[in-house]
């Protein structure tokens, strides 16, 4: 039962920071000028926090993987 619980909070706060994020790239639409290491590149605000938010995201789980699966070597 506690199990069920926890699952239905994660789901609830996925929902809620997704829907966060979605608002936030609506809401900036502009074109802005971008440095990526040599390149200058134009691009609409809401495309560069979106291809951020999408880096954080595989960043963080690429590194819960690793810590998961020393975990379970070490067991």
């Amino acid at each position: 039962m506690k199990n069920e619980k926890m699952r239905a909070v994660k789901l609830i706060a996925m929902i809620v920071i997704a829907v966060l994020a979605v608002i936030v790239f609506l809401q900036n639409t502009e074109t802005v000028e971008t440095r990526i290491l040599l390149l200058t590149v134009r691009m609409s605000r809401a495309l560069l926090l979106i291809l951020t938010f999408v880096l954080g995201f595989v960043t963080g789980v690429l590194v819960a993987g690793n810590f998961r699966r020393r975990k379970n070597a070490k067991a």
